[in-house]
């Protein structure tokens, strides 16, 4: 569980000197004491009733005193705000609580609002009763998206009353939290992949399925190596203590590409090609994570190409999805290839692509012709866009087609499909 606090003491919007702050929270009720006050005094002078200027002069004091003193001490207030997970899956909704202080003498009725984007629903309001000094109040509402991204929560608007009801002041937490949605993930199966592993990192076991004493890889004894794995001869050629290398220095890694150009997709919002793009990369990252694979995430514009490799005996794939929450659609019209060097294409490649030009068809071939192995799942963006069938089916497969006479293993996910299937149709 994840936990996002703030503390903060609110600032009076008001920044105008306190005698017009305090005439300003003047409520109605506060405003017609004052007038009927004001009006009784001056008949009481007039028609020589000492009474009634008692009257007035007591209803004129009453709103007086309550509007200076919720301006020296009406907004003497802090809060902690708590968000049981700063990181969400899109639809899933987390507790946020509020938890109201009077650092200050006696309060009227409050009133609260959260300020949140309109993607996270409602802003909520709450009433609060009259806390005295040193009192706390808690509330709890609960926030969720419909879409990835990075969203702002607060500030907190509180409106401040006097206990008699006269006066009242607005008053702002500055602080915010932030809470980020990141893409959902669909768990697709395992398949066959192949050439991911590059010679640097760490050690990734291959065991040994039979053959020869000149099959077997061997080193010098360290201390800590088992004896049963001393290999004698070849300790007995050498004159050193050599043991069975059962492990060779091979890592796998993989470079996951992500098109978020605006051109190359149809639809808008959530029901766009672009975001089931980014939620079936947000799936194959965490399932090759989940396999041990380090990943690292570029964007057509390779904004996210200087990322670390990722893997999972750090955050897992939390990086990859939280950089995949922020990813902005691009206006570039290709993908770019500063991403793409010698270690990139040692190691496999996936891209999860939109539609295609010739400038990104000769990338595409290049990378092939360097990495080891590659794999694209091309989204069959037209369907986005209410073409006829045939027109879609056909545009998708020539784009397949090329993939994969170019050396892709490729396979199509159009609207509505499956991550899995399309996923478990590559590894055939």
């Amino acid at each position: 569980m994840s936990v996002a606090t703030s503390l903060d003491d609110p600032a009076a919007e008001s920044r105008s000197g306190p005698l017009r702050e305090a005439f300003g929270s003047l409520t109605t009720r506060g405003r017609g004491f004052l007038a009927g006050g004001l009006a009784a005094a001056v008949c009481g002078f007039a028609l020589g009733e000492r009474d009634l200027v008692r009257i007035g002069m007591l209803a004129l004091l009453i709103p007086l005193v309550a509007a200076f003193w919720i301006a020296k001490a009406g907004n003497r207030l802090g809060l902690l705000r708590t968000l049981d997970n700063s990181r969400i899956q899109v639809t899933h909704r987390t507790p946020v609580h509020l938890e109201l202080t009077n650092i200050g003498q006696r309060t009227g009725m409050l009133l609260a609002e959260e300020q949140i984007p309109w993607a996270l629903g409602t802003r909520p309001r709450f009433v609060i009763e009259a806390m005295r000094g040193g009192e706390r109040r808690a509330v709890e509402y609960t926030v969720g998206a419909e879409q990835r991204g990075l969203y702002k929560i607060g500030p907190l608007r509180v409106r401040v009353s006097d206990p008699t009801g006269m006066a009242e002041i607005d008053s702002t937490f500055l602080r915010t939290a932030e809470l980020v949605v990141i893409p959902a993930t669909e768990p697709i199966p395992s398949i066959p992949l192949y050439g991911g592993w590059t010679g640097t990192g760490d050690n990734r076991p291959i065991p040994f399925a039979g053959g020869s004493a000149a099959d077997v890889t061997v080193r010098e004894y360290r201390q800590g190596d088992e004896v049963r794995r001393v290999h004698w001869p070849s300790s007995a050629r050498t004159g050193k203590l050599m043991v069975r290398s059962e492990e060779q220095p091979w890592q796998s890694r993989c470079t996951l590409l992500i098109d978020n150009r605006a051109g190359s997709h149809r639809g808008h919002g959530p029901d766009s090609s672009l975001e089931r793009a980014i939620t079936a990369a947000a799936s194959i990252a965490a399932h090759l994570v989940a396999h041990g694979y380090q990943v690292r995430l570029v964007s057509a514009q390779s904004e996210h190409g200087e990322a670390e490799w990722h893997d999972d005996t750090a955050w897992g794939v939390e990086p990859i999805l939280e950089q995949l929450a922020v990813l902005p659609s691009t206006k570039a019209v290709h993908l770019h290839d500063d991403w793409f060097d010698d270690a990139a294409g040692s190691g496999m490649v996936v891209a999860v692509v939109g539609s295609l030009d010739d400038h990104d068809r000769a990338l595409l071939g290049r990378i092939r012709q360097r990495g080891r192995s590659a794999y694209c799942l091309a989204m069959d963006v037209d369907g986005w866009q209410g073409r006829n069938a045939d027109v879609v089916g056909s545009r998708s497969a020539e784009t397949a087609h090329w993939l994969r006479h170019h050396g892709w293993r490729t396979a199509v996910l159009p609207r509505g499909g499956s991550v899995a299937a399309s996923w478990q149709e590559m590894g055939r």
